[in-house]
């Protein structure tokens, strides 16, 4: 048997784009010679549809694709993921095409209701495995969910499947493919079985998907391994020998991506698809000379090609001549368009309207903000003007604490860096400027400082990142009490203050843009806690 897998990337909801590469694919995979070719999860809606799902015009248009895809089904076996709706029920289903009809469907088991995930909303679970025959083979299907427990997998095995194909849409986070690698491992322990495993590729909203489709062999071992972050079709030919399966492809497999090439990868592929999905035209940065926005300015340049990416240097009173002539220069060397802004006028013209509503009022961080603001006001002209996607610059670390300005520096409408604690946003950037020196040297030197106020530091409002991205991590991903975190050997005043920031800061981060998911617990999708809530730990 020749098989080719499409490790494609998908728009949700855009079908009939969705078909037209479908069917390139199979045609493709035609002239490969190939006896079946198998998509991901949902390929015809893309995923995750989410309250698309809900939408009846939906599956008309799902019923057309099918029939597209039944009629390009002659002389090779289609294995095809969509939702499937039944008179009473809604499934997330794979089907068999062969001969221009659908000879066996599949029924996912397992949904998944955690985390990003929320399919119970939507459809109901399958009850029985399925095996299909392809050129005397035995094969078994599942969908993404089901290889995580070991039930499905036993049925086909247990059927006489000699070889299961798991087709998904696994979303990344930085530890997920070597989880998913593991749990394929306890699948082949516990059966025996070949395993074809299939994933989506692609940026939808806050998801990244990277693809890593892989084959793991009988005895455990991975024979091949795609590319992460790409989309390619791949084919084999499987023969059976003494009564085990034989892989082999002309096609090269890759390495796993070590830690922060995949990040930063991940945010390169999450901005691409942000901003070429919903049709706009590039990207508008503020550009500060801080490391923030340097690293979101080499990310997008990345994703987009500088001459897609404009920029808007804006500083005020307080804004050092170093960190203008670090972004100019930092500009210069990506050959990114550029403008020069000062706030100064801006920020009078405020000050003085409100001068007669502020009589009597001290200076504070209201002040400062009207800087922030100015700038959000600009870098939203700018946008409407060319229809640029303005990206925020606001890390994790920041986010989490409110240490950011509603309307201000996080007006935008995506967000790369806002699952990146300032930690790692160093570290990604010493990592970008190995591949090619692109962030200045003193960018990454200086003490950070959002420049609101005369010498101002971060640490002037926060502990010292190196503290405080330890302590966020604790309570936010791994769901660590103050009690744990301050065992854990630090600052008992120092955790609560910190707990308490972060509690209090729900509300602006429900405003905040989306952002591209790379931890296994982001803001958003992941963790849904109260605006409204007067809970706290101690």
């Amino acid at each position: 048997m020749r098989i080719t897998i499409a490790q494609s990337n998908f728009c949700v909801g855009d079908i009939k784009n969705n078909t037209k590469t479908i069917v390139d694919c199979i045609e493709t995979a035609k002239q490969l010679g190939s006896d079946l070719i198998a998509f991901p999860e949902l390929a015809i809606t893309g995923y995750p549809p989410e309250d698309l799902l809900l939408r009846r015009a939906l599956y008309n248009q799902v019923d057309e694709a099918l029939l597209t895809i039944k009629s390009v089904s002659n002389d090779i076996s289609i294995l095809i993921g969509y939702p499937y709706q039944s008179s009473q029920s809604l499934y997330n289903s794979c089907s068999l095409i062969e001969n221009n009809e659908i000879q066996a469907s599949y029924h996912k088991q397992n949904l998944p209701n955690y985390g990003v995930f929320d399919e119970k909303r939507y459809f109901t679970a399958g009850d029985s495995a399925r095996l299909i025959n392809v050129n005397g083979i035995a094969l078994g299907l599942s969908i993404c969910e089901d290889i995580w427990s070991s039930g499905p997998a036993k049925q086909v095995a247990d059927a006489g499947a000699k070889l299961l194909i798991n087709i998904n849409a696994s979303p990344f986070h930085s530890s997920k493919p070597a989880e998913r690698e593991k749990i394929l491992r306890q699948r082949v322990e516990e059966t025996g079985l070949n395993i074809i495993y299939l994933n989506l590729v692609g940026g939808q909203d806050e998801l990244v998907f990277d693809g890593g489709s892989m084959i793991v062999d009988e005895h455990g071992e991975v024979i091949f391994r795609a590319s992460q972050f790409d989309e390619e079709l791949y084919t084999f030919d499987i023969e059976e020998k003494n009564k085990e399966l034989v892989f082999s492809t002309s096609t090269p497999g890759t390495a796993k991506l070590d830690y922060l090439p995949a990040v930063y990868s991940a945010l390169v592929l999450g901005v691409k698809d942000y901003v070429g999905k919903n049709g706009f035209k590039g990207a508008v940065i503020g550009l500060s000379g801080g490391i923030d926005s340097a690293l979101t300015l080499a990310i997008a340049s990345d994703a987009l090609g500088p001459e897609n990416v404009e920029i808007l240097i804006m500083p005020s009173r307080y804004t050092a001549d170093m960190s203008t002539n670090d972004a100019v220069e930092m500009a210069n060397k990506l050959q990114v368009k550029y403008s020069i802004l000062p706030i100064e006028k801006p920020f009078q013209a405020f000050t003085e309207l409100l001068a007669p509503v502020f009589e009597g009022l001290p200076a504070d961080a209201t002040e400062e903000n009207l800087q922030a603001r100015s700038r959000g006001v600009l870098m939203m002209a700018l946008s409407n003007k060319t229809g640029k996607l303005v990206l925020t610059t606001g890390n994790k670390s920041e986010m989490s604490v409110g240490y950011a300005t509603l309307y201000g520096d996080m007006a935008g409408g995506f967000a790369p860096l806002k699952d990146l604690s300032k930690t790692l946003t160093y570290e990604l950037s010493e990592w970008r400027n190995t591949q090619t020196e692109i962030i200045p040297r003193r960018i990454i030197d200086r003490p950070p400082t959002a420049e609101l106020r005369a010498d101002q530091k971060d640490e002037d409002s926060l502990p010292p990142y190196s503290i405080l991205d330890p302590i966020l991590e604790r309570y936010i991903e791994l769901d660590q009490s103050p009690e744990e975190i301050v065992r854990a050997g630090f600052d008992k005043e120092t955790v609560y203050e910190i707990v308490r920031m972060v509690d209090r800061n729900e509300y602006k981060r429900r405003q905040a843009a989306p952002g591209v998911r790379i931890t296994k617990r982001a803001f958003g999708r992941d963790r849904r806690y109260p605006i409204t809530s007067r809970y706290r730990e101690s």
